[in-house]
């Protein structure tokens, strides 16, 4: 067997490849449903209510695509020029201890700012810390051929046990009765809520904003041009005379900042301050979300919706007819297996050789 590549893909299956995508993984869904003992019908109801069924349900599905929206635009606008990020997870800390750093420890023995200049200031902070996070493993790859993939992998780690001394030590909270959690945010400089009675907050503009700025970058500005070039073919942008390296560093400085603002928008719209369990992963389901949406900007928009409502009504399918809550990530790891078998066989065809012996 073997894979050959397809001269023109066909327009409509590429339309249909999300939907078929989307039928496999509920086929082998119900599967795990159905061997976890529950009625697959109820479950797929129960699971898409608990999501999308109730206002309730709608904030709390809202509330968790923000950070996704973010972590998934980091992924796909780094994937699109080949700068494989897997490290949003560090760079969303990151950016949630610097912002706190800078709008949690003012006052007292610290410095007094206006909220107005201190607000700005605690997003930049973020950003430029997620930014330059990734820039290291940005320069090693462009100057030395070091796989990024490896190197931001091992700065997650590197991050967390960063952030757990931080804050057992000198962002400790001392109000915090030995919980290990930084100090928090004041109230000035936590984002509105968007819904009276919810947890949405202002951060879910910030992160659609984010999404329509890097898809008009993507299309219709000089560096997107240069972005999608390199990530199309470098060896083809090099000849073209693009400074390829100079490319992969704006890449991952513009990733970075993304994922860092990620963290500062959850520590300033939902938990107030920095613990080491404020995101179950939201750096590598931004990766999911990213190949789910075919890195398009604004398919990240939905996709991290979809994403977060499956995560969000797994809770309600558990509660009500014992299916364990792992089977979502089950099904949102399936989704992302079916949408790249479906995107492969799109741009290749399956060739199978014929035996010497004729057979």
């Amino acid at each position: 067997m073997r894979l050959e590549k397809r001269a023109s893909p066909s327009p409509a299956w590429r339309l249909a490849a999300p939907l078929l995508a989307l039928l496999a993984t509920l086929l082998i869904g119900s599967l795990l449903v159905a061997w976890a003992g529950a009625p697959i019908g109820k479950a797929y109801a129960l699971l898409l209510e608990g999501g999308f069924g109730s206002r309730f349900a709608w904030s709390e599905t809202l509330t968790r695509a923000t950070p996704l929206i973010l972590t998934g635009l980091a992924a796909a606008v780094a994937f699109r020029a080949r700068l494989f990020n897997i490290g949003a997870e560090g760079q969303l800390y990151i950016g949630a201890l610097a912002a706190v750093a800078v709008g949690g420890l003012h006052g007292g023995t610290g410095y007094e700012l206006s909220p107005w200049l201190l607000f700005p200031l605690m997003m930049a902070a973020a950003a430029l810390a997620g930014a330059l996070l990734l820039l290291g493993p940005a320069l090693l790859k462009s100057r030395l051929g070091v796989d990024e993939v490896v190197t931001t992998l091992l700065l997650n780690f590197f991050v967390l046990l960063f952030v757990s001394w931080m804050l057992d030590g000198p962002m400790k909270d001392p109000l915090a009765m030995g919980w290990p959690q930084s100090v928090g945010l004041q109230e000035a400089l936590q984002l509105d809520k968007l819904i009276a009675r919810s947890r949405v907050h202002s951060g879910l503009l910030w992160a659609i904003v984010a999404a329509l700025l890097l898809w008009g970058l993507l299309k219709h500005g000089t560096t997107g041009f240069e972005i999608r070039a390199v990530g199309a073919g470098p060896t083809a942008a090099a000849f073209a005379g693009m400074p390829i390296a100079w490319v992969t560093v704006k890449v991952a400085l513009l990733s970075g900042a993304l994922a860092g603002l990620a963290g500062a928008i959850e520590v300033a719209g939902r938990t107030g301050y920095v613990t080491l369990d404020m995101s179950p992963g939201y750096g590598y389901s931004g990766i999911v979300i990213a190949m789910l949406a075919g890195l398009h900007p604004l398919g990240v928009v939905a996709a991290a919706v979809f994403v977060a409502g499956l995560l969000v009504g797994a809770d309600s399918m558990s509660r009500a007819v014992g299916v364990p809550t792992y089977i979502a990530d089950v099904i949102v790891a399936t989704a992302l297996i079916a949408m790249l078998v479906s995107s492969l066989l799109i741009n290749y065809r399956i060739r199978w050789r014929e035996r010497r012996d004729g057979r």
